[in-house]
């Protein structure tokens, strides 16, 4: 054996001693780790990457703020995370003097708690101004969900790399941007590929449906009184914050009418994320015409928690605005049709800033417009029925769900990290070199 040889096995050796004692170092003090979701979606996010956690060790101390799905893994939130839901920049500039005063306090609760790392799930113009305090601190800093940088002002790199030790991107095509920048970035996937239940796809969508119905009251109630009067189901859903329900789901509203004049037989069913948003989403329905209240009913069941999935997977086809959910569609493989509006305003700065055409991701995965995006002034009551006929007729409906299940396999060949596992490897690396 050559002396070089003899040499890489000695520092491999040193390597892989060093990362032993870091790791038994780690299991023999508590971890306190700061973690913050803004907003429903990233609450999920949260709550798998906790779980993971957890599943290493069970004595780590979570302070932050997250909702339902993150306390149940063991978070107590510091304040309701809706505090932080806020949707555009003018809403945004409305909000500015309580998002400062929930930084604040959320500041003074990590220092008290003398956090280890800090975790900043979405959300990154709250999350990262929060982590910019506290990296030069000590404090290992992880961004979980990539700014969009590589749609709109790449030039936010610098402020990143600021203000964080790692990125972990949902995405492949996120990570040319870190790359060419030199900054820490591994793309983890999105927890869905993981998360998202199987046994949906392996099921006839009649079981399905008859499951879905079964096990709700209120959806028994209303499929008894119309029988078998039904041609489509289709789920609707007009996002989670109540900002984007009252702007979207009035013009899918008015989609619908027309859509029932069209076909009386069709059916829509919203289910909600808890039961404030269906109160939200039922008074803007009661509002509407005895027909139209007739082919719609809206449901949230708190037994059931991937209840939108089954309500997803139980439809032949999903109207829904633009986010989370289009992804969740597409690993179902469900036809979907996109409706998004925007304030005004913020509308024009986006679209002047925004350098990729698309706002779905089942779009911007597959680099074309696989599934049809009626974004503000598209996003009409005509315009609406028009795209949703049109995806009902055999020959279009099998073009988009081939387009979504080629797309998706794309997407699991090259989502192949753990996020749990990615943060440890790197805060190890970083330990190493500091010492």
């Amino acid at each position: 054996m050559t002396d070089s040889a003899t040499t890489d096995q000695y520092h491999n050796l040193i390597d892989q001693t060093e990362t032993e004692i870091q790791r038994a170092e780690l299991q023999t003090v508590p971890l306190v780790i700061g973690i913050v979701a803004g907003e429903v979606s990233g609450d999920s996010l949260g709550a798998d990457f906790m779980q993971q956690m957890n599943n290493l060790r069970d004595d780590i101390v979570w302070v932050g703020v997250g909702g339902t799905k993150m306390q149940a893994q063991g978070l107590q939130s510091i304040f309701p995370l809706e505090r932080l839901a806020v949707m555009g920049l003018v809403e945004v500039m409305a909000q500015l003097p309580d998002l400062l005063k929930a930084r604040r306090e959320l500041l003074s609760a990590f220092k008290a708690a003398d956090i280890d790392w800090f975790i900043g799930i979405d959300a990154p113009d709250f999350n990262l101004r929060v982590a910019k305090k506290l990296k030069p601190q000590g404090v290992f800093c992880v961004q979980y969900v990539s700014p969009s940088i590589w749609a709109w002002r790449e030039s936010r790199i610098h402020n990143i790399k600021a203000a964080t030790d790692l990125v972990l991107c949902l995405f492949p095509f996120e990570l040319s941007v870190y790359e060419r920048h030199n900054h820490p970035a591994i793309c983890v996937g999105h927890p869905l590929l993981r998360t998202i239940d199987q046994t949906l796809l392996e099921t006839p969508i009649n079981q399905r449906r008859s499951e879905l119905v079964w096990h709700n009251d209120g959806l028994q109630q209303f499929f008894i009184e119309r029988f078998d009067d039904v041609s489509q189901l289709i789920c609707v859903m007009p996002g989670s914050r109540r900002g984007e329900i009252t702007a979207i789901l009035p013009l899918m509203l008015d989609g619908i009418q027309k859509l029932i004049l069209l076909d009386p037989k069709l059916c829509f069913i919203i289910p909600t994320v808890d039961q404030n948003h269906q109160y939200i989403v039922q008074d803007v329905i009661d509002q509407r015409s005895e027909q139209l209240r007739a082919a719609i009913v809206v449901v949230y069941d708190d037994s059931q928690p991937a209840f939108s999935q089954q309500a997803m997977a139980a439809s032949d086809i999903v109207m829904l605005a633009s986010g989370t959910a289009t992804l969740e569609a597409m690993l179902l493989e469900r036809p979907m049709v996109v409706v998004y509006q925007l304030n005004k305003l913020t509308y024009q700065i986006a679209k002047r800033l925004v350098k990729v055409p698309y706002v779905a991701l089942p779009n911007i995965l597959a680099d074309t417009a696989i599934v049809p995006e009626l974004i503000q002034e598209q996003a009409s009551g005509d315009n609406i029925c028009r795209t949703v006929m049109r995806l009902l007729q055999p020959r279009a409906y099998a073009e988009q769900l081939k387009d979504i299940v080629a797309t998706k396999h794309l997407l699991q060949q090259q989502s192949n990290h753990d996020p749990a596992n990615s943060v440890i490897e790197q805060w190890f690396i970083q330990a190493k070199h500091r010492i």
